[in-house]
């Protein structure tokens, strides 16, 4: 496909969100928050929050109405669409037996069955008229798609949507669906990975690999995500082809964050520098600060880990009893590749910050 020059690239997708910077904060669930994503939008770029871990319509409804207290700018809205797990009891008994060893080291029960904490969007009616009647300026989908009558209703709405790819085929899927912007997630990305089926996740390419393979074949804005830290990093993946960057990491330290004390205090450490790629903490890839949980995936094992959500399910319960103990070896703490980098300042200061490094590296 023809690309468009840079600057008109970055403005018609400035002007299609209603932004001035072309940065992402990205959605994090766990991590972000209301102040958090209202600080980045009062920046001038787009915050982001994310309702998939909600429990249900009016606590997302809630996390929506809070961002809206806090700012009049446009902010992006996150869910999962997961296919709803395969339930194999056989296998999840096996991992609770496997884990079970764990469980007792800190005086805590197994749990004798495991649970489906997160529900998907897909389908999700109620959830889907929630946000229908909020109308937030942007909503992003991550793990999948919803229906094509979803994806509909939502644009006639005048809600700008963008889908997560992790892949060429997952980014044309996405375009005869509708989807008005592509967050292209390179294998150096913090947290999980937003392939469709993670069953079917082979293909593993780096940001730049990756933008480069989408790039010539759709003309959909780009929102390039994956190790992006500075300003430098922005203005490479805008060399390739990208609109603007989505930077989750780099966000973590920010007092507006709700990471844990724990994952602030590996964020300093040298281990920032170990990231790695597991199913074991969810049952699907994601990459964070490696720990003893880690080591007992597929990636590292071959053994089989449930699906997600259920996984997590028990990886929780274990973090829980575990960290009742002072150990923290089992926590899910998402990072990025280049999560050595990440700078504790106030989620306005470091926009600015990365806005004017990306000017001084552009000039």
């Amino acid at each position: 496909m023809n690309r468009s020059s840079a600057a008109m690239r970055i403005q018609e997708f400035l002007k299609l969100i209603n932004i001035q910077v072309p940065i992402v904060q990205a959605p994090m669930a766990g991590v972000s928050t209301a102040k958090l994503a209202a600080a980045v939008s009062n920046s001038g770029a787009l915050g982001s929050v994310a309702i998939g871990g909600a429990s249900n319509v009016e606590s997302a409804r809630n996390m929506i109405r809070q961002t809206k207290q806090l700012t009049s700018k446009p902010f992006n809205v996150n869910v999962f669409c997961h296919q709803d797990p395969e339930i194999n009891v056989a296998l999840e008994k096996q991992w609770i037996h496997r884990l079970d060893q764990y469980f007792k080291k800190y005086d805590s029960p197994a749990p004798t069955e495991l649970h489906t904490i997160y529900s998907t969007f897909v389908n999700n009616d109620a959830m889907l008229e929630m946000i229908l009647s909020e109308a937030p300026a942007v909503i992003s989908f991550h793990f999948g798609l919803p229906s094509a009558g979803a994806v509909q209703r939502l644009k006639h709405r005048g809600i700008v949507t963008m889908a997560c790819i992790t892949s060429l085929a997952e980014a044309k899927e996405a375009e005869l669906a509708g989807i008005d912007v592509l967050i292209v997630q390179g294998i150096e990305a913090g947290g999980h990975r937003g392939c469709f089926d993670p069953s079917n996740d082979k293909i593993h390419l780096p940001l730049i690999d990756l933008l480069d393979t989408v790039s010539i074949n759709t003309s959909l804005p780009l929102v390039a995500a994956g190790g992006i830290m500075t300003g430098a990093d922005i203005k490479k993946v805008i060399d390739h082809n990208a609109c603007a960057a989505s930077l989750g990491t780099a966000y973590i330290l920010c007092p507006e964050s709700s990471a844990e004390l724990e994952h602030r205090a590996l964020l300093k450490t040298d281990k920032a520098k170990e990231t790695a790629i597991t199913d074991a903490i969810s049952g699907r890839p994601a990459r964070g600060i490696t720990n003893t949980l880690y080591k007992l995936g597929s990636t590292s094992t071959g053994i089989t880990v449930p699906s997600y959500p259920r996984a997590y399910d028990i990886a929780k319960r274990l973090h829980a009893a575990a960290k009742s103990h002072g150990n923290y070896e089992f926590g899910a703490y998402w990072a990025g590749s280049k999560a050595s980098l990440c700078c504790e300042m106030d989620a306005a200061d470091l926009t600015n910050l990365l806005y004017q490094e990306y000017l001084e590296a552009h000039s």
